[in-house]
């Protein structure tokens, strides 16, 4: 089996983005595209650990009911989240309910807003150079020394629930990394500029 399939539209995509229309939608429009800017990457950061342990298809369909359980991932307004904000949530059968989770979102806000430099800032910091796209997922690490220095990094910050594979995860989804298969139609300038 390819790792490369070719979909009803005549496109060649990463296997796993042509198994539902909805990871077509995110693998074509959304993965690996550079992401800037706090929140936006808060936003990342939360739904990559909320991913933790489950399908990012259970993820990606209930994104929009994270979004507005999470007051639309403001670093500021969750930061300000309290007990009643994590009953809340906890309540919500929209969103993954683990109270781990959920509380490392609230402490991982509260973090965030410490930043001097802001969490964009941070997490760009261990991009790695550009590299050749891989021929195949057997080339796609799950770990590199540029994960493992950001979790190590974002945990001595006080972050929670960003090991080195959510963190590698992270840099995947928001092009810090390219690991859109060679021969993909997804085609990216490098992250860098």
């Amino acid at each position: 089996m390819s790792d490369l399939v070719m979909g009803e539209d005549g496109l060649a995509r990463c296997m796993w983005g042509a198994s539902t229309p909805d990871y077509a939608l995110y693998h074509d429009g959304e993965w690996g595209r550079p992401v800037r800017g706090d929140d936006a990457l808060f936003e990342r950061l939360t739904l990559e650990a909320f991913q933790s342990g489950l399908s990012w298809l259970t993820i990606l369909r209930k994104r929009p009911a994270f979004r507005t359980a999470f007051a639309g991932f403001s670093i500021a307004r969750v930061a300000e989240f309290g007990p009643a904000d994590e009953a809340r949530l906890m309540a919500d059968a929209g969103i993954v309910r683990n109270r781990m989770k959920i509380e490392a979102a609230l402490a991982n806000a509260r973090a965030a807003l410490d930043l001097p430099e802001g969490l964009s800032a941070l997490l760009w910091s261990f991009a790695p150079p550009a590299r050749p796209r891989p021929a195949t997922f057997a080339e796609v690490p799950a770990v590199t020394p540029e994960s493992t220095a950001m979790a190590k990094a974002l945990k001595k910050r006080g972050f929670r629930f960003v090991g080195p594979t959510t963190a590698y995860a992270l840099m995947q989804a928001t092009g810090m990394v390219n690991d859109h298969l060679r021969g993909c139609h997804v085609e990216l300038e490098p992250a860098g500029l």
